[in-house]
């Protein structure tokens, strides 16, 4: 099946994640910034991965903007963010993300990235550093918000190669 995987990264987490998946399905992989581009028509299967940011994902809307016009291709997307993957908010996440007649056509899927504020631009470290004093300023924090403050308060990698099996295993369906 002739693939493509397109992604938009911040930090290079979702780069790794499309170049990855792109790797072990013999895919071609493009940025968004260059896939807007490109004729699609040829791809019989296209993989769409943007990176998670207060619950949305990052340039979503572009591609489930082109569902009507690729409805005879295999559609996949996959978000990559900061929490780990046994973390509660990430299905009613990715379920806000797309409407259920969209998830009808779309196979979604969540992989576990990480922080890194050294490649983050200006304005999400900003965000990022005002979210956390506001975290740490709050009285009474639940357990989830401790960690979370812990967890986000400097860089991590919590990326790994197995999170992309079920999508290799969605595309050979």
């Amino acid at each position: 099946m002739k693939t493509i995987v397109i992604y938009t990264s911040q930090t290079g987490f979702t780069k790794r994640y499309a170049e990855w998946i792109a790797k072990e399905a013999g895919a071609d992989c493009l940025a968004l910034s260059d896939a807007k581009k490109k004729n699609l028509d040829a791809y019989e299967a296209i993989v769409f991965g943007g990176w998670a940011c207060a619950g949305g994902i990052r340039s979503i809307r572009w591609f489930k903007g082109k569902i009507e016009q690729w409805a005879d291709k295999k559609l996949i997307a996959f978000c990559v963010g900061a929490s780990p993957m046994e973390s509660p908010e990430i299905e009613p996440a990715l379920r806000q993300n797309f409407s259920e007649s969209e998830r009808k056509r779309i196979h979604v899927f969540y992989c576990p990235g990480g922080f890194c504020y050294e490649k983050m631009s200006a304005p999400y470290k900003l965000m990022m550093k005002m979210f956390i004093k506001s975290l740490q300023a709050k009285k009474d924090k639940t357990e989830e918000e401790k960690e979370m403050i812990k967890m986000i308060s400097s860089s991590y990698d919590i990326s790994d190669k197995k999170y992309i099996e079920p999508i290799l295993q969605c595309l050979k369906e």
